[in-house]
C-alpha cells in the first residue's frame, strides 16, 4: 500500500489526484490532507478515504473542524509545524503532492521533503522563488522530484534523465489566450470578462489573466530554467492555439522529440502517482487533425510585451524572481478590481522590473524562507505606495 500526503487537496490539482485514486483505494493509504478554508470538502474527503490527519490553516475553519470531528478518529491540526507529529523522518511516506497555491505553498513544500520519498510540486511560487532551497533539501534528504505543470512534466518526460549537455533547445507552448488575434487597437478596451475567457482551459481568475498577458509562460520559462538547470537562451516560447503539443526538445544528436497529450492535467498527475507502474489511463485517440496543423509561431512581443522580462533576468537564482511574482500578483489584482486597464498590467510590470530599488535584488540569493517572506512584505508596500 502506497502512503501519500496531499497538500491543497480541495483545489483542482488535489481533487484531480483524489479522483484518480478513488477507484484504486485499496492500493493507497492517505496519511494527510490539507486545506485553508474549505473544511466541508476536506472533511468529506477525509471520511471517504479514511484519512487520520488533516490540516486546516484558516483559524475559523480549524475551530469548526475541531468541533465537527471531536467524536471521530480524525486528528485536526492548525499549521504545517505539525508535520513532525504526523510523520517520521525514519519512515518516509511514498509520495507527496504539493498543490497549495501562492506563497503559502512554499513552507509546506520545504517541510515535507524530509518525510517523503517522492515529491510532486504544482506550485509555481515554490519553484520560482525558492528553488535553490528546495533543491538543497531534495539533495539532503535524497527525495525524488517530479514537476506537475503540463509543460514541465512534458520536458521532464522527454529528457528522461538525459544530461543537460545532451540537448540544444527546449520549446514550451502557449495557446495565446483570448487575444491571440485581437486587433492591437482594441487592447485598451479589453474588459475583465473578456480577459477571463480562455479558449482551451477552465481556470481560476488569476491564472486566466496571466494566460491572457502570457505572464504564465514567463513563469513557466523561469521554472524550467531552474528545474532543469538551464540558461535562458536554451528556452523559448511558441504559440500553439490548440494546447495539444506541450513541449519540444532538440537534442545534440540531431533528434528532436515532442510530447502531446489531452488538454487536461489528469495525465501528468496520473503519471506522477503511477510512475513506472505500467497502469493504463483512458485517454482520447491521437488528434491527427491538430497534428497536421500545429500552427506554431514565435511570440509577438508587441501583443505580449511581458515576455521581454526574460531578457531582464540573470541565469543565477536570485530574489529578483520573487519581485516579479509579487508585482504581477498585485497588478493582476488591481485589474480584477477595476482599478487599472488590461494593458497597464504589462506596462507597469516592465517598469517595476527596471526600477533600481528592485533590480538590486538580482545579486541577492534567498538564504532561507524568511528572506522570501520579508521581500513579499517589502515589495507589496512599495507597490502600494506607487501610483500605477
Amino acid at each position: 500500500m502506497k502512503k501519500i500526503a496531499i497538500f491543497g487537496s480541495t483545489g483542482s490539482i488535489g481533487s484531480s489526484l483524489l479522483k484518480i485514486i478513488k477507484d484504486d483505494k485499496k492500493n493507497f493509504k492517505i496519511e494527510l490532507l490539507t486545506a485553508n478554508k474549505n473544511y466541508k470538502k476536506l472533511i468529506e474527503q477525509a471520511k471517504f478515504f479514511n484519512v487520520k490527519n488533516i490540516i486546516l490553516t484558516d483559524d475559523n475553519s480549524y475551530l469548526i473542524g475541531i468541533k465537527l470531528l471531536k467524536n471521530t478518529k480524525i486528528k485536526v491540526f492548525k499549521n504545517f509545524d505539525s508535520l513532525n507529529k504526523i510523520f517520521d523522518v525514519n519512515k518516509k511516506i511514498d509520495y507527496s503532492m504539493c498543490a497549495i497555491s501562492g506563497f503559502q505553498g512554499l513552507k509546506p513544500t520545504l517541510d515535507i521533503i524530509k518525510f517523503t520519498k517522492t515529491i510532486a510540486i504544482a506550485n509555481k511560487e515554490s519553484i520560482i522563488c525558492g528553488w535553490n532551497l528546495i533543491k538543497k533539501n531534495l539533495k539532503r534528504y535524497k527525495t525524488y522530484f517530479i514537476p506537475i505543470d503540463s509543460e514541465h512534466f512534458s520536458i521532464w518526460s522527454l529528457l528522461d534523465n538525459n544530461n543537460k549537455n545532451n540537448f540544444e533547445k527546449i520549446y514550451i507552448t502557449a495557446s495565446g489566450g483570448p487575444f491571440r488575434k485581437l486587433s492591437l487597437k482594441k487592447f485598451k478596451n479589453i474588459s475583465i470578462k473578456d480577459a477571463l475567457k480562455h479558449p482551451n482551459w477552465s481556470m481560476g481568475e488569476k491564472i486566466s489573466i496571466d494566460s491572457a498577458t502570457m505572464m504564465n509562460k514567463v513563469f513557466e520559462i523561469i521554472e524550467a530554467k531552474k528545474i532543469f538547470d538551464l540558461n535562458y537562451n536554451q528556452l523559448e516560447i511558441l504559440t500553439h492555439p490548440k494546447s495539444y503539443l506541450h513541449a519540444i526538445v532538440k537534442f545534440n544528436n540531431g533528434l528532436s522529440k515532442l510530447l502531446v497529450h489531452d488538454t487536461n492535467m489528469t495525465i501528468p498527475i496520473f503519471n506522477s502517482i503511477y510512475l513506472n507502474n505500467g497502469k493504463k489511463i483512458k485517454s482520447k485517440k491521437i488528434d491527427i487533425k491538430t497534428l497536421n496543423n500545429l500552427d506554431l509561431k514565435k511570440v509577438d512581443k508587441t501583443r505580449f510585451p511581458v515576455v521581454k522580462i526574460l531578457k531582464n533576468i540573470n541565469d543565477k537564482d536570485s530574489l529578483f524572481e520573487t519581485i516579479i511574482v509579487i508585482a504581477n500578483d498585485k497588478l493582476v489584482n488591481l485589474f480584477l478590481c477595476g482599478k487599472i486597464n488590461f494593458t497597464d498590467i504589462s506596462y507597469n510590470l516592465l517598469k517595476i522590473c527596471n526600477m533600481p530599488q528592485f533590480t538590486k535584488f538580482k545579486s541577492k540569493k534567498p538564504r532561507n524562507i524568511d528572506d522570501i517572506n520579508n521581500l513579499v512584505d517589502y515589495v507589496s508596500l512599495k507597490i502600494d505606495a506607487m501610483s500605477v
